[in-house]
């Protein structure tokens, strides 16, 4: 490797660009983001060497100040070829990157910073990309040529990998792992105290500190304090054109929130989309009954989001990082899928999709909800194995990247 100097403990450095969607305040792709941050500085210390990224962001400074981490503009071609220029090495990913359906310039962007760092002699990495869908076949070149010059190739699902295949990339160095978001730890401030000790998770322990505050005034007045309703996270976003999928979105909802009481905890995960999909679909619940709506906005730190989606008691979900947060926090779930990326992680957990933003079942879905909400220790039986195999195989990227950048 080009960089030589040794930082503390005689740790070699290793500078690293890292590119990817980043600077957008999308919650799902921040968080990515900062898993690879968190697992690339704790593989590099195991291995003796200190991984320095640099990241390149639409927003330079806001992503310097939000990670502490140098920063170059992606849209700025000097920015661009200095940063990669002076580095050891670049990954490219997570998230969905390598995919023409949010339009034709996308894949040859992301092609293109790959193939200039293999044309200035870097090594390149693939960092748990999602793959497709390319319904462009003449985009299938420049996906295999950089993934054949690519030192280390990642991808999160099995189906990214086959779709790979057939575009001529030799399946076997291609490692198949979970998206790097399974292993993002909670912030420093933990959920309430107790939650561990009561079994009954985050959001149960925010449950009893907030009956706990009521109960003097109950007290006073002879009663006993009721229970706090259940909190079930809703993450939506925009995706029909015609708004039929929020629609039935809020039909399930209701459906739910008539059948008995929970709270519905709307989380924004790319904003202002996100808000104005979760203002829509508040609109069209009609009378919740004895239930509530809100939307919360806990910021662009991703380890924010993480601590609100622990403090939920179940999670219906659209956004892929939404149900991958729940995952992670063993906090039950149910998904609606946009997209195979959906379907796909719900497999690896043994879970299929509630529905589709073409067919969503209301009572259905409040029946599925309710067995969540009365049954949470048995679905964490279920799938608890499946959750921890992920959470392991979330490192092996860095583990792979940080001994090979020795």
């Amino acid at each position: 490797m080009g960089t030589t100097e040794t930082g503390q403990n005689n740790a070699q450095i290793r500078r690293v660009v890292i590119s990817g969607y980043y600077g957008y305040r999308n919650s799902g792709d921040e968080a990515v983001l900062k898993s690879i941050l968190f697992a690339l500085a704790e593989e590099g210390a195991a291995q003796g060497i200190r991984i320095v990224p640099v990241v390149l962001s639409i927003d330079p400074a806001s992503t310097t100040e939000m990670y502490g981490v140098e920063a170059a503009h992606r849209m700025r071609f000097g920015d661009l070829l200095r940063a990669i220029r002076g580095s050891d090495g670049l990954i490219s990913g997570g998230g969905s990157l390598l995919q023409d359906a949010t339009g034709a310039k996308t894949i040859p962007y992301y092609t293109g910073v790959i193939k200039l760092a293999q044309l200035l002699g870097k090594p390149t990495f693939i960092y748990a990309q999602g793959i497709g869908p390319v319904n462009r076949r003449w985009m299938d070149r420049l996906i295999r040529g950089v993934m054949k010059r690519s030192a280390y190739v990642s991808v999160r699902d099995a189906e990214s990998a086959d779709l790979l295949g057939r575009m001529g990339v030799s399946r076997d160095r291609i490692d198949v792992v979970p998206d790097p978001v399974m292993a993002l730890p909670l912030p420093a401030a933990q959920p309430l105290a107790g939650a561990a000790a009561s079994g009954s998770g985050a959001a149960g322990a925010e449950r009893a500190a907030l009956a706990g505050a009521n109960a003097p005034a109950a007290a006073a007045a002879g009663e006993a304090s009721p229970p706090l309703p259940p909190v079930v996270g809703v993450s939506l976003r925009h995706w029909r054109k015609d708004g039929a999928d929020l629609a039935r979105a809020a039909a399930a909802l209701g459906a739910l929130a008539r059948s008995r009481a929970v709270r519905l905890r709307f989380l924004p995960f790319h904003t202002p989309s996100d808000v104005e999909a979760s203002k829509v679909v508040m609109e069209q619940l009609g009378d919740l009954g004895e239930s509530s709506a809100e939307i919360v906005s806990p910021g662009d730190d991703p380890q924010a989001m993480l601590l609100e989606v622990s403090r939920c008691d179940a999670l219906f979900g659209m956004r892929l990082h939404a149900l991958i947060y729940a995952a992670n926090q063993s906090v039950p779930l149910l998904g609606l899928s946009y997209d195979p990326k959906i379907d796909q992680f719900l497999n690896r957990l043994g879970l299929k999709a509630a529905g589709t933003t073409d067919s969503l079942d209301p009572e259905a879905f409040a029946l599925a909800m309710g067995r969540l909400l009365d049954e949470p220790a048995q679905w964490r039986a279920e799938h608890g194995a499946a959750i921890e195999r992920l959470k392991r195989e979330a490192r092996t990227p860095a583990k792979q990247i940080a001994a090979k950048l020795r």
